[in-house]
């Protein structure tokens, strides 16, 4: 499975994925009334790039981690924060103990690797009554250096055969976050979404290590994500001085569960 790719390099996913708004983490701290020392779980935190936040606010984090490599880099991440652990499991088999409930289940940029078929049911599930879901979107939308991310789409049309002609980044104004999983749930309560842009300027190097760890990318042949990566370099380098910027929109959607 594509969801399996990030664990095979968990030091480049480490290195290369940007962390979160810090405005993001406060408003998710305090929107759901987290005191100091609640416990929260996180699903799918690859190397702690939300964990690492959260536990610096002295929020105590059971973390369920599907990869083995990135739960080892997120252990070594998290040593200062002895009240956050790591399991690692497939969520869609993962318990939590007996009579146990969670005042925040949070999931970051990775829910959609989740079956669908359980992932609401079993967050919600973990939670106290009056407990916080929430989910984080990563969106990737027009900003930043705009004529890179034009031009770089001639490298994606010549090395995979996938990309559509013509692509283009979406204006965050046309972002929509599909909610109706949420909505629909019988244990949760009004959907709320809040919106955190982002730009993050990269070298050459620093960007190419991002593309490295997008599952699209690292299922290409190897000859194929070579041709790609060169041809990316390339323009960097030759067009915009060896940097380019990037800019992300996230989603913060939160719902409470209603029910028992």
């Amino acid at each position: 499975m594509l969801r399996d790719v990030f664990d095979e390099d968990a030091e480049l996913y480490d290195r290369a994925r940007p962390g979160y708004p810090p405005a993001l983490v406060e408003a998710l701290i305090t929107g759901a009334g987290l005191s100091p020392a609640a416990h929260v779980l996180e699903v799918g935190p690859g190397t702690g790039q939300l964990t690492v936040p959260l536990a610096r606010a002295g929020l105590r984090i059971t973390a369920v981690e599907l990869g083995p490599s990135l739960a080892a880099v997120a252990r070594r991440n998290l040593r200062p924060f002895p009240d956050a652990r790591v399991e690692v499991a497939a969520f869609e088999d993962w318990s939590p103990p007996p009579g146990h409930a969670f005042e925040l289940a949070v999931c970051a940029t990775a829910f959609h690797w989740i079956d669908p078929a359980v992932r609401v049911s079993r967050t919600t599930a973990a939670l106290a009554p009056g407990g916080t879901l929430a989910l984080v979107t990563t969106h990737h939308v027009a900003g930043g250096s705009a004529d890179f991310f034009e031009r770089v789409q001639r490298c994606y049309e010549r090395w995979d055969p996938d990309t559509p002609p013509g692509l283009r980044l979406s204006d965050e104004s046309t972002v929509t976050s599909d909610t109706a999983e949420l909505e629909t749930c019988d244990r949760l309560g009004p959907v709320e979404i809040r919106r955190f842009p982002q730009e993050i300027t990269c070298t050459t190097a620093s960007y190419l290590d991002v593309l490295r760890t997008y599952s699209n990318h690292r299922a290409l042949p190897a000859p194929a994500l070579a041709g790609l990566l060169d041809c990316v370099a390339e323009l960097i380098d030759n067009r915009h001085g060896g940097s380019v910027t990037k800019r992300y929109l996230h989603e913060l959607i939160t719902t409470r569960r209603v029910a028992p």
